[in-house]
């Protein structure tokens, strides 16, 4: 009987494979060289002959460069934080693809001077807002929030409403943001009221601006009452509003979330948002608002560190200019042609005990709390949730009165016959 150890090939005989040379050139020759050092200790045990090292290495090779996998969004959540808040438009795909490479990201290319960093983006969202005076971009909302305070309120004070010192996810606070870039906070008010008269009495001479911020993921209800915008915009000092969402005009969907237009013809200096959320873009912050307070902030030295990349600018501007985005599409959806595809579905699975029904969205992200959106969704059996997450791509629900729901508000149609197979694949134990 052979040893074999006799018969396994070489390291170097396995990796000089064509098959293993393609895979190297797309995940890396490390990845690669694991994968084949695993199935030569195989082949060295006796589990798998010499001929099938090379098959047996590229089966272990990861689906994709990158540990992140796809995800089929059916949580009945538009804007799913943990899956990355909002799905980027096929515009946006394709302008990442572009700015993956070298561009004339600040190079004029009429002149072979340098150009402005991020012009087009930049003019994009200024044509979005025609009511800012000026717009800048940084790497998230939290980092607009902080570069404004910085720029504008280092050992001095910001006066914020009781109830509006929220708290952001994964533990950050809006307190202790503002309080980290070199403010002291002035509470005014109470967590439920607060009156026009609570701002005009805090306000001293070392006040920077009165904080206006929209509590986005979660609801005060009962005895409030809250100061407008309009009503801080006649106070001596700049008015900020952090509305978090991104939502940059009214939606007819979300009628009470603010947006920023509203925000500025109210009175608002300057309001920043996110832009990976309801705009639907990659992960940003938006400052918009007067122009020489924006100008400020885009000349104070934190500017710098808080700049956004030029994958960045390319999503923004295709999202902007191009066409409606998923999250807008999501907003947009019938529940009754929800309701349809929901039947199709299900009709195609019956056999796998699925059904149809109306059911209940919400938008996520920090963005429009309570709202629920008419939805529609696919009821499978709740033992698939498991399953179903460990494919690829993995389709997600959520587990509803002992039933895996997969909401479509967030699934494009042409995602369907995807949803369709995996169930299928869990159904029959594959």
């Amino acid at each position: 009987m052979s040893d074999p150890r006799r018969d396994t090939p070489r390291t170097d005989q396995v990796l000089a494979d064509p098959r293993l040379e393609a895979a190297a050139s797309r995940f890396g020759r490390a990845v690669v060289k694991r994968a084949v050092t695993a199935a030569l200790e195989r082949c060295r045990a006796g589990e798998i002959d010499a001929a099938q090292v090379v098959p047996a290495a590229l089966t272990a090779l990861p689906a994709y460069p990158t540990s992140l996998r796809p995800v089929i969004n059916a949580t009945g959540v538009v804007v799913h934080t943990n899956l990355g808040r909002a799905p980027l438009s096929e515009a946006a795909r394709e302008a990442l693809q572009v700015a993956s490479g070298p561009t004339d990201v600040e190079l004029d290319l009429a002149t072979g001077r340098r150009g402005r960093r991020g012009a087009a983006a930049l003019s994009a969202l200024a044509a979005a807002v025609p009511d800012a005076g000026a717009v800048h971009l940084v790497n998230n909302g939290a980092a607009a929030l902080a570069l404004v305070t910085s720029a504008l309120a280092t050992r001095r004070t910001v006066v914020i409403a009781r109830g509006e010192l929220v708290e952001i996810g994964d533990g950050f606070r809006i307190p202790e943001l503002i309080e980290s870039a070199g403010a002291t906070i002035r509470e005014v008010g109470t967590t439920n009221r607060v009156r026009p008269a609570d701002y005009a009495e805090a306000i001293d001479d070392r006040t920077a601006f009165v904080l206006k911020v929209h509590p986005s993921n979660f609801r005060v209800e009962g005895f409030t009452a809250s100061v407008s915008i309009a009503e801080l915009a006649t106070l001596p000092v700049p008015v900020v509003a952090d509305l978090g969402s991104g939502l940059l005009a009214p939606q007819p969907r979300l009628p009470d979330e603010p947006d920023a237009a509203t925000a500025l013809r109210a009175g608002a200096d300057l309001v920043t948002a996110s832009g990976d959320k309801l705009l639907g873009g990659p992960q940003c912050g938006l400052l918009l608002g007067d122009a020489d307070l924006v100008e400020r902030l885009r000349r104070f030295p934190l500017a710098r560190a808080l700049r956004v990349d030029k994958l960045t600018l390319a999503a923004l501007e295709a999202t902007l200019t191009g066409p409606p985005t998923p999250v807008a599409a999501a907003l947009a959806s019938s529940p009754d042609e929800l309701l349809r595809r929901a039947e199709r579905i299900a009709e195609a699975l019956v056999e796998h005990g699925a059904t149809a029904a109306r059911s209940t969205a919400v938008v996520g992200g920090g963005g429009a709390p309570g709202v629920q959106l008419d939805s529609a969704a696919v009821a499978v059996p709740a033992e698939f949730a498991l399953p179903l997450r460990s494919l690829d791509p993995a389709v997600v629900g959520h587990v509803e009165r002992g039933r895996l729901m997969l909401d479509l508000i967030a699934v494009p149609a042409d995602l369907d016959d995807a949803v369709v197979e995996a169930v299928r694949q869990v159904a029959k134990g594959g």
